[in-house]
């Protein structure tokens, strides 16, 4: 992107055409990377201040970016289990800040693993583990990090090999975290079967998930019944809307080529905006996101979450194959304006090598 000066800059040209973009000054914000292996994670700062970072604890089955903030520092992302806060929902402990995972790898469960399993349970899932650091670097307005971590089926062999890099994006009130994951094949074909539960997630705070009126129970990736009870609603605000006009809980299951879920957090209003790349396998992208804070999106749950309605999206990478999936989620003040949330997908969306 192009440096324009202390100010970061957003035009929207004419309409809102594909030929619009947004030009997001690179200012004076500076990200800095500091790498701390011993600690089992990367810091991203931004300016001096907490942004993310990337961690992968032993007691996780998979890497993630926790905890995420907004320019101002406010916490979006749940505590739990990592670092629990007050009225805190406790369920699905394997929903943790920001991740990239499966639920079902030639019928192995990448997705639901976590420490609350029991251990001869768990044995029987897949994890995800960190292997390197390739690549960490700061700059103004910017940062990278480039990893690789293997895919790892029940008794240790690798399924698929991922290599992944974050960009890191800071300006004026605005922050933003592009996820472009490349997945190859090892040791045969890997086939993504037919799940809701996927892929890209995000548990947001408390204050972000949508008011409960009644209690609510979900199946989960085995088809037990998971309930999620109402909690007080004082300070619960979140509201999910979607590039096709949907709000709320009808967001669920259906595609759309971005989703924002926007409320306020500690007195800060904040739109936090997920982005589907048109270059995506299955784009649009269905959306496996709940009102108890689960904000996901999933390519390869047509039969799941259309009840059978839709054929399978099933997908199969054979063997040294390899798909890449292309993500970015920008953290904004609020209120929400659907027409920056379009003009943020079409600058995604036309980006030089993305």
């Amino acid at each position: 992107m192009t440096t324009r000066g202390p100010r970061a800059v957003f035009t929207l040209v004419g309409a809102l055409t594909l030929s619009s973009t947004i030009c997001a000054a690179e200012s004076g914000a500076k990200v800095d990377l500091q790498s701390h292996p011993a600690e089992r994670r990367v810091d991203v700062l931004v300016d001096g201040q907490p942004f993310t970072s990337y961690v992968w604890p032993e007691r996780l089955a998979k890497p993630v970016l926790y905890p995420i903030r907004t320019a101002k520092g406010t916490l979006v992302t749940r505590g739990f289990p990592l670092d629990p806060r007050p009225r805190e929902r406790v369920d699905h402990p394997h929903q943790v800040g920001f991740w990239f995972n499966f639920g079902d790898v030639n019928g192995v469960d990448f997705w639901g693993n976590s420490e609350a399993i029991k251990p001869e349970e768990r044995a029987k899932m897949g994890e995800i583990r960190h292997r390197e650091i390739v690549a960490a670097r700061g700059g103004a307005g910017r940062g990278e990090l480039e990893v690789l971590l293997d895919w790892v089926m029940p008794g240790s062999p690798v399924s698929l090999e991922e290599r992944t890099r974050f960009v890191f994006h800071a300006g004026p009130g605005r922050r933003a975290i592009d996820r472009l994951a490349t997945l190859t094949a090892r040791g045969g074909t890997a086939t993504f079967q037919d799940t809701k539960e996927g892929m890209l997630g995000l548990r947001v705070a408390r204050a972000l998930e949508q008011p409960a009126e009644k209690p609510e129970v979900f199946t989960d990736a085995s088809g037990k019944p998971t309930p999620v009870p109402v909690l007080d609603n004082a300070g619960v605000t979140g509201l999910y809307t979607s590039s096709e006009g949907l709000k709320g809980d009808a967001v669920w299951g259906t595609r759309a080529r971005w989703l924002a879920l926007s409320g306020r957090v500690d007195g800060e209003d904040v739109v936090l905006l997920m982005l589907d790349h048109p270059k995506n396998p299955g784009h649009p992208t269905y959306w496996h996101a709940r009102g108890y804070g689960l904000f996901a999106a999933n390519p390869f749950g047509a039969k799941a979450f259309t009840n059978g309605k839709a054929e399978a999206s099933t997908f199969p990478l054979a063997s040294g194959a390899s798909a890449t999936f292309r993500h970015r989620l920008v953290v904004l003040p609020g209120p929400l304006a659907a027409d920056r949330a379009e003009a943020e997908w079409k600058a995604f969306a036309a980006e030089p090598g993305k």
